[in-house]
């Protein structure tokens, strides 16, 4: 079932304006993106739902002139932290202990270790390092999506200064790493009907 989703799926270039994306499905394509996997479990990034019409539009002008962006239903911006800092670490730490009910000294030791490898960087090592993370999710809500039958297409043809200034990012420590518009085909896509295209398995996999 899941493997025939993703064959359904591919990047779909004309959506239909006319067609809404159900807030149901939405909440569960952003919930399989807050549940992927991220390093130490820090989640840092966060998802920018877009559907005010006028900020989709700015968005659009400075993304290629992208239709899917003001044709889509929804549009996610994922946004990764800008740097990672101690009061960030220790917030995702501290949640943890407050969900499951006490600490240990190894997770402590954890704790420190990344606050003495994390914080001292580069603050565009960390942000790389975040965007990677962002990346995990993106997966996670394109696999969704498709699961849920919704057209999706990710997205890195766009100006992520100009896009974090639209959406006021930098104030929130934030800097855009990819768009995807949520929607339906519409007829005319020119992709859709063309075999979907990968390597062989044998060029692709190997096993050791």
């Amino acid at each position: 079932m899941l493997l025939e989703k993703l064959n359904w799926r591919y990047a779909t270039k004309k959506m239909n304006p006319e067609k809404k994306v159900s807030d149901d499905k939405v909440e569960k394509i952003l919930e399989a993106a807050r549940l992927a996997p991220t390093s130490s479990g820090l989640q840092p990034f966060e998802i920018i739902v877009v559907t005010d019409p006028e900020v989709r539009a700015k968005i659009r002008a400075v993304a290629w002139d992208q239709a899917q962006i003001t044709d889509g239903s929804h549009l996610l911006v994922f946004a990764a932290w800008d740097n990672y800092t101690e009061d960030r670490i220790n917030t995702m730490f501290d949640q943890v202990n407050e969900e499951r009910g006490g600490t240990n000294e190894g997770w402590e030791a954890y704790r420190q270790k990344l606050l003495t490898g994390y914080v001292p960087r580069d603050a565009d090592v960390n942000y790389e390092h975040a965007a990677r993370q962002a990346y995990i999710a993106l997966g996670m809500a394109l696999t969704a999506a498709a699961f849920e039958g919704v057209d999706s297409t990710p997205m890195e043809g766009f100006e992520p200064e100009k896009v974090d200034d639209i959406l006021g990012l930098k104030a929130r420590g934030l800097r855009s790493v990819t768009l995807v518009p949520l929607g339906y085909r519409a007829e005319g896509d020119w992709l859709v009907d063309l075999k979907k295209v990968r390597r062989a398995k044998e060029d692709f996999v190997s096993f050791v």
